[in-house]
C-alpha cells in the first residue's frame, strides 16, 4: 500500500484539530500514543473503527498515533506503519489479509507543527460487520471488545446497506419489459411450485400479479431486478452507467466473441448454447447403442452464469465475462465474495446470511435461476467431483472480482472405442479417465484410487500409466514398456556387466548408461536417485563395494 497524496498537509492538520474538537465519548476516533498497540490489536481497532462509523452514520473512521487518548495533546509518534513486519511480510499485507470483507483504508504520514503524526482514514462497515481473523470488533464507551456481545449493533449494521437491486427506476414501465422472457418465468415459476397449493391460482394471476409476487417489481413498480432479469434490450438506458451485459469470448484455435443483454433470464440460455459443449459420440462393435460423453455439464455452466449475475457488484459498472478456452471456461465478475471464501461453501454447510443483491437473489431463486442456501458453489464442487474432473477453482479471485475456472476435457474416440468394446466392465467415467492417464494429463487423488483399486493404472502421483492389461486391450505396449521401464533386476545386471567390462565404474557412468532405459515419466533427478537405490540395494546385498568414488564387483 502506498502513501495517499492526495490530503495536503494543510488539510491533515486541519483534520486533526476536527477530531481533537469532538466529544471524548467519540467511538469513531481512536488516538493513540507512540507505542500503544501490537501489530494484532491494529487490527482490530480498524474493525471495531468500521464498524462504530457504520452504527454512528459516519462515512469514515480515523485512528491517529501521536496523540494521547486521555487528553488529546498532540505529543508526536515515531509509529511508521509501512515499515513494520508481521509473520515475515510487510504488516500492511498482513493486516489486509486478516480484514473480511475488505476496507480500503488510507495512512497518511502527517508533520502537525514539527511533531509526526500518522493518521489512518478507515471507510465505514457497508451492510456487513468487518472481522479481523474471522471475529469481529466494536468501540464501547472508548473500549475495544468483541461486536458479539452487542447483539442490537449487529442487527443495526446488517440492516444499514441500501441494495440497489432493489431500487424502483423511475420512467420504467412495463412496457419497458420483454413478453416473452414474462411468459416463459411465469412458466418456470408454475413449474417450481407445483406442488404449492396455490399452484392452481398462478394461470389466473395477471401479469403485474406475478411479478410482485416473484418480487421482481415492487408494488408495481419497476425495480433494476426488473430490468436485469426481465427487461427488453432497448431499456437499457434506465440503469446507464451500471451495465447488465454478459460478454462471451472464445479465446483457442479460433477467436471469436459476442455480447448478450437484457433480459439476462433468457440470454443466459442463448450464451449457453455459444459454448462448444463438444458431445463426443463413438459405436463401440459390442454394443447396440452409441456411447456419448460430454466436456461440460450444462448445470454447473448455468450455475456459474447465475451467480455471477446474482452477486456481480453493479456499482462497478463492469461486464460480466465469460472466456471459452481450449480445456476450461473462465467466469469474471466484479465485487469480491461478499461474505466469507469460496471454500466456505464447498460443502453446502453454510448459509449466507447477508447479500449484495437481496432482491435480484430473492427473484433469480423464486424463478429457479439459484438457491438461497450457499448450495451453488457446492453443486458445481460436487458435479466436478463426481465426473473425477478438476474442481471449481476460484483461486484467481481478489478483493475486486471473482475469477472462477470449471475445467472440461477432451477424448480419444478410438482409444476409448478399443477399451469399451474389449472390456465390459469399464463405465464410461473410467474410460474418460483411463484416457486422461495415456495422454499424461492429471486426475485427482479420488480417481487415481478408483483406476488403482481396479487395476487399470500403474505409478506413483503425477506419474500414473495405464497397466499392462490396459495396455494389451488398446495395442499400447510398446508404450506401457517404455512408462514402467525395465526391470530393477535387468538394471542390476546392465551395470555389472559393466563393471566387469571396465573394471568398475563412477556413479555418473551408470547414470548415463540407464538414462535412456529408465521409465520415462521418471524426471532427471529421479531417474539418478534410481540409480543411487539400486546401487546401495547391490551394496547391502554385499554384490558391489564403494572404493574411492568406483563402484566395483566382489570378486
Amino acid at each position: 500500500m502506498e502513501v495517499n497524496i492526495r490530503m495536503s498537509n494543510d488539510e491533515l492538520i486541519k483534520l486533526v484539530d476536527q477530531l481533537r474538537s469532538h466529544s471524548k465519548e467519540i467511538t469513531w476516533i481512536e488516538f493513540k500514543k507512540n507505542d500503544a498497540t501490537d501489530n494484532q490489536r491494529l487490527g482490530r481497532y480498524i474493525s471495531a473503527l468500521a464498524n462504530a462509523a457504520n452504527i454512528a452514520r459516519v462515512p469514515f473512521a480515523y485512528l491517529v498515533f501521536g496523540v494521547e487518548n486521555d487528553t488529546w495533546n498532540v505529543v508526536g509518534t515515531t509509529y511508521n506503519y509501512f515499515s513494520r513486519k508481521e509473520k515475515g511480510s510487510d504488516l500492511d499485507f498482513y493486516i489486509h489479509k486478516g480484514l473480511s470483507p475488505s476496507v480500503f483504508f488510507e495512512v497518511f504520514p502527517c508533520d502537525y507543527h514539527g511533531k509526526k503524526l500518522t493518521v489512518f482514514k478507515i471507510p465505514a462497515a457497508a451492510n456487513i460487520p468487518v472481522e479481523f481473523e474471522g471475529v469481529d470488533y466494536i468501540r464501547i464507551d472508548s473500549h475495544l471488545t468483541e461486536l458479539k456481545k452487542f447483539p442490537q449493533h449487529r442487527r443495526k449494521i446488517l440492516n444499514s446497506g441500501t441494495d440497489w437491486s432493489a431500487e424502483t427506476v423511475e420512467g420504467a414501465t412495463i412496457n419497458d419489459l420483454d413478453m416473452e422472457a414474462i411468459l416463459k418465468a411465469k412458466e418456470v415459476y408454475k413449474e417450481k411450485n407445483k406442488n404449492q397449493r396455490f399452484y392452481k391460482d398462478i394461470d389466473g394471476w395477471s401479469v403485474e400479479t406475478f411479478l410482485d409476487k416473484v418480487k421482481v417489481t415492487a408494488n408495481g413498480k419497476i425495480t433494476n431486478t426488473a430490468l436485469i432479469l426481465l427487461g427488453k434490450y432497448e431499456a437499457a438506458h434506465f440503469i446507464n452507467p451500471h451495465v447488465t451485459q454478459i460478454t462471451w469470448k472464445l479465446d483457442a484455435e479460433e477467436k471469436s466473441y459476442e455480447h448478450f443483454g437484457m433480459p439476462l433470464f433468457l440470454e443466459v440460455n442463448y450464451l449457453l448454447a455459444k459454448i462448444r459443449n463438444i458431445k463426443y459420440k463413438f459405436f463401440p462393435e459390442n454394443q447396440l447403442i452409441s456411447v456419448e460423453v460430454v466436456k461440460y455439464d450444462n448445470e454447473v455452466i448455468l450455475e456459474a452464469l447465475n451467480n455471477c449475475i446474482a452477486h456481480q457488484d453493479y456499482s462497478k459498472n463492469s461486464r460480466i465475462l465469460v472466456t471459452e478456452k481450449v480445456n476450461k471456461l473462465v467466469f469474471e465478475s466484479a465485487g469480491g465474495f461478499f461474505e466469507g471464501k469460496a471454500e466456505d461453501y464447498f460443502s453446502g454447510e453454510v448459509t449466507p446470511k447477508v447479500y449484495r443483491n437481496t432482491w435480484l437473489k430473492d427473484a433469480m431463486v423464486n424463478l429457479n435461476m439459484i438457491d438461497s442456501m450457499g448450495y451453488g458453489i457446492s453443486k458445481m464442487y460436487r458435479s466436478q467431483r463426481e465426473r473425477y474432473f478438476p474442481l471449481p477453482d476460484y483461486t484467481k479471485s481478489t478483493d475486486n472480482e471473482v475469477v472462477l475456472e470449471i475445467y472440461g476435457h477432451s477424448i480419444d474416440e478410438n482409444y476409448s472405442k478399443l477399451l469399451i468394446e474389449n472390456n465390459d466392465d469399464l463405465s464410461l467415467t473410467e474410460v474418460v479417465l483411463l484416457d486422461k492417464v495415456q495422454k499424461k494429463q492429471e486426475i485427482n487423488d479420488a480417481a487415481a484410487k478408483l483406476l488403482r483399486s481396479k487395476g487399470l493404472i500403474e505409478g506413483r502421483k503425477r506419474h500414473y500409466h495405464i497397466s499392462s492389461s490396459v495396455a494389451s486391450i488398446t495395442g499400447k505396449e510398446k508404450e506401457y514398456l517404455q512408462a514402467k521401464g525395465i526391470e530393477d533386476e535387468y538394471c542390476k545386471k546392465i551395470m555389472k556387466d559393466y563393471m566387469l567390462k571396465f573394471n568398475g565404474g563412477q556413479r555418473s557412468d551408470f547414470d548415463n548408461l540407464l538414462n535412456d532405459k529408465l521409465p520415462d515419466v521418471l524426471n532427471e533427478k529421479q531417474k539418478k536417485d534410481k540409480v543411487k537405490n539400486l546401487l546401495q540395494a547391490m551394496k547391502r546385498n554385499d554384490e558391489i563395494y564403494l572404493d574411492e568414488k568406483i563402484w566395483r564387483l566382489k570378486s
